[in-house]
């Protein structure tokens, strides 16, 4: 569990980072796993189900941005969904029922990681309240040097912002009124995690060290938060995802900002969403 410190800190700024969260053992498997897509990876020439590839992927040299819904992919992923330490401090934050949701495994290998712009992820997929967090696990030791976890402290307790362009929805921030002024960076250990809330404004530089950043998503919800934009999940689907606690059909209502993420581009990450993006402003970091 979190204590109050780390609760009324969470409030107050929207991120948490917690050490030493998983054991050497864990750790050592997730990293295992990984390794072994990776290799899967050298077969892919393109984008598809499972692999996000970096520009320079190939078989000889292959790299990847992102592995995409690793919970369905291999039943190690899938432990950490229910891994009982996270879901305590999930709790802490959330309630007493939690639901999984969303999850990817995100990578920006030594010296060609690639950006991920400044967005909101409840530009993506807002909710009916905003009881949602994402709990980041580090394989990595995540620093400045290596593209770290980068938020706005308090910008979850503020507006929504725009993340249209021509009117589509690109995944980055548009809004010209924006700066990004007053980010400060995540840091934590391998083995550690990072939480941040569903409307916190985040984003993340390039690697260009030579160590990996490596950083297993999954979020999380509580039971009475509903998706607003139709996901084609069923409610078997929503049910099964229940982690901790009960179901329940009763939405919870919360009077929130929220902006439709739709029409989208064509692709389905993040970062091929953002590619569309004219002004980046975290790539050239």
């Amino acid at each position: 569990m979190l204590d109050a410190t780390q609760i009324a800190s969470y409030q107050s700024n929207g991120y948490l980072a917690v050490e030493s969260v998983l054991t050497v053992a864990e750790l050592e498997e997730l990293r295992q796993v990984t390794d072994e897509f990776v290799e899967r990876s050298r077969g892919v020439t393109a984008n598809d189900a499972i692999f996000d590839l970096e520009p320079g992927h190939s078989a000889a040299s292959p790299s990847l941005r992102r592995i995409k819904h690793p919970l369905t992919k291999h039943p190690v992923y899938a432990k950490y969904a229910r891994h009982e330490r996270i879901l305590d401090m999930v709790e802490s934050l959330l309630g007493p029922n939690l639901r999984s949701h969303n999850n990817k495994l995100n990578m920006k290998n030594h010296g060609d990681g690639s950006a991920v712009e400044w967005h909101q992820d409840w530009a993506f997929y807002p909710h009916t309240n905003d009881d949602l967090l994402e709990v980041g696990i580090a394989l990595d030791d995540m620093t400045m040097e290596n593209g770290a976890l980068m938020v706005l402290p308090g910008s979850h307790r503020g507006r929504t912002w725009n993340h249209h362009q021509d009117g589509l929805f690109v995944g980055a921030i548009t809004d010209r009124g924006f700066t990004g002024d007053g980010a400060v960076p995540v840091t934590v250990r391998a083995g550690g995690i990072t939480l941040h809330h569903v409307r916190m404004v985040h984003g993340s530089r390039p690697n260009r060290s030579m160590k990996p950043r490596r950083m297993f998503f999954i979020g999380f919800c509580a039971t009475d938060a509903w998706p607003l934009v139709p996901s084609g999940d069923s409610l078997e689907d929503l049910n099964s995802r229940v982690v901790r606690g009960k179901p329940t059909l009763e939405p919870r209502m919360k009077d929130l900002p929220v902006r439709l993420s739709l029409p989208r581009v064509e692709g389905g990450s993040i970062y091929e969403q953002q590619e569309k993006l004219r002004n980046p402003r975290l790539a050239s970091g």
